[in-house]
């Protein structure tokens, strides 16, 4: 038995954090899980958290994971989804406008918004001397 009773250690490092999964054994022979979350501060220091399963908790724990994990990937898949057919929506919106932006019918004049007047008064209509 190692120090404080563990019996075996594992680390998994993240960007920020680390979590530590330690199996031990207490003073009367139980053995349970203990998952260590270490997080280091901006000062220095480190923030712990940890939680202990005992090994006769653990198969209802495991389900209880199982179940969220379950929840978590169904979410996921449900978000892609959402997001590719709004993508796809927005897409054929855009196909649309430029296909119906096409069909308008050409006569050659170019159109800006802007009244443009132009006289068709000639020199004769004015009164002017040939």
């Amino acid at each position: 038995m190692g120090a404080r009773g563990e019996l075996f250690t594992t680390q998994i490092t993240l960007e920020n954090r680390s979590y530590f999964f330690n199996v031990k054994e207490n003073r009367t022979g139980d053995v349970f899980l203990q998952i260590v979350e270490s997080k280091g501060r901006d000062n220095g220091d480190f923030d712990r958290h940890q939680i202990a399963i005992f090994a006769e908790d653990m198969q209802k724990f495991l389900k209880g994971m199982d179940t969220s994990l379950k929840f978590i990937e169904k979410n996921r898949q449900a978000q892609q989804k959402a997001a590719k057919e709004k993508k796809a929506a927005k897409e054929a919106k855009l196909a649309k406008k430029l296909i119906v932006k096409s069909e308008k019918p050409s006569d050659g004049i170019k159109r800006t918004g802007r009244v443009h007047v132009v006289s068709k008064r000639t020199v004769e209509d004015n009164g002017s001397e040939e």
